[in-house]
């Protein structure tokens, strides 16, 4: 068994990058890696396939924060950058009868009949938003993808299951960033939580006031219900959670399809030729570039040995989907390719960037109609997309916890001879 001190601590960069190298290089050691956290937190990350499907479902591992030994203990600042994952109260962060009881008062909008009823109006919001995109590259044909076309589709999907007004879209946006992004400055971080449960706080007050049929309204509901089906606090996290988690995966995953098709156009003439599925554009994103790379927390509530790593009990643990979805172990030798043709053959999902267990995406099967309707839409009506720059000049995505790059210029059609 290798005790975790008995390798050196990777020290994540807050400011992120790319994370697959690094993960090549940290999983070529094992499956389990220990890590340098912002402000010298001792942490760990998992990063094999396996060892992450059990870690995720594993009955000793815990998500509530009195678990986290250094938070425990007052090592942890205030304008930690990443607090807000450790204790914002809701699912993310609950446990057991807890965690069902918030799990159960969000599901309801997220059930396979009311994903399914959603679809004619993404699709319409698809159609007006690629109009916009079109708008917006007018001038020479280019425009920003991840901007005018992944960011506000799945932010005007959940800000319509919210009941959240567009007036409030930007800056929920704007606010999340900041609260997720590991490189805040610590004064920013708590100035930015502040506004942001301030304003959820208004959204929540507007509806209390005015009720309408939206997932808002019926947490309400439940709070007011009494007893201990809701408090203020968790109604507050859980509109956080949904706000964030609805809108920042979805984007991601957007962004990430279509720069990998533009990337391997061979890959985008199997879809074209019927040979493979928008679905299964979807799915082999999720594992060769998920959206999300370490998702923070989960803490072993004893002493836990996993792929032959002690991880003391009280550990931050990170979940490295990114690293995982890359594992040659589970992929094959040719794991950090981009191939439709298995997911097409086979229709076996074997990536884990959704989550596992218990504390599985609620809203995967929104994500995934969302990125298949936007890049069926957006192919069908600009074929000849691509790169309006080259993959070098991409900037990655601020931060460890999401994976994908800041911007995507694409050209819409090609330049005039």
């Amino acid at each position: 068994m290798e005790n975790a001190s008995s390798r050196t601590p990777y020290r994540l960069d807050p400011a992120g990058g790319c994370p697959h190298a690094l993960n090549a290089r940290l999983l070529a050691e094992g499956a389990v890696a220990p890590v340098e956290l912002p402000g010298g937190i001792e942490g760990m990350v998992v990063l094999g396939h396996e060892a992450l499907r059990e870690f995720l479902q594993h009955p000793e591992v815990a998500k509530n924060a009195r678990h986290f030994t250094a938070l425990r203990e007052g090592r942890v600042a205030a304008g930690w950058p990443l607090l807000t994952f450790a204790t914002v109260p809701g699912m993310t962060t609950a446990d057991g009868d807890d965690h069902r009881r918030l799990r159960s008062l969000a599901a309801r909008a997220f059930t396979p009949r009311r994903v399914a009823e959603l679809r004619p109006r993404v699709e319409e919001l698809t159609d007006s938003l690629l109009d916009a995109l079109a708008d917006a590259a007018a001038a020479d044909g280019v425009a920003d993808l991840r901007r005018h076309f992944a960011l506000p589709l799945p932010m005007g999907v959940i800000g319509e299951l919210l009941g959240v007004d567009v007036e409030f879209q930007d800056r929920l946006h704007r606010l999340g960033d900041l609260v997720v992004a590991t490189d805040t400055a610590p004064a920013e971080a708590i100035a930015a939580n502040r506004e942001l449960v301030a304003v959820l706080g208004e959204i929540a007050a507007a509806k209390a006031a005015d009720p309408g049929d939206d997932l808002t309204s019926a947490l309400i509901a439940a709070r007011d219900e009494g007893g201990d089906r809701l408090s203020q606090e968790e109604l507050i996290g859980t509109l956080l959670l949904m706000v964030i988690a609805g809108h920042e995966t979805t984007l991601n995953l957007i962004t990430n399809a279509v720069r990998a098709l533009c990337a391997h156009p061979a890959q985008l003439a199997l879809v074209r030729a019927g040979e493979a599925g928008w679905a299964d554009v979807v799915e082999e994103t999720l594992r060769w570039d998920a959206p999300v790379s370490y998702f923070p927390f989960r803490y072993p509530v004893r002493d836990l040995t996993l792929a032959g790593t002690l991880i003391p009990a009280g550990t931050p643990v990170l979940a490295g989907y990114s690293a995982a979805g890359r594992d040659p172990a589970a992929h094959g030798p040719d794991a950090d390719r981009f191939d439709l043709a298995p997911a097409a053959r086979d229709g076996a999902v074997r990536h884990l960037s959704l989550g596992h267990g218990a504390h599985y995406c609620l809203g995967a099967p929104l994500a995934r109609l969302e990125a298949a309707v936007a890049l069926e839409r957006l192919f069908g009506r600009f074929p000849q997309l691509q790169l309006a720059v080259s993959e070098d000049d991409l900037t990655p995505h601020a931060g460890f916890v999401g994976n994908s790059v800041r911007s995507l210029p694409v050209r819409l059609t090609p330049p005039a001879s």
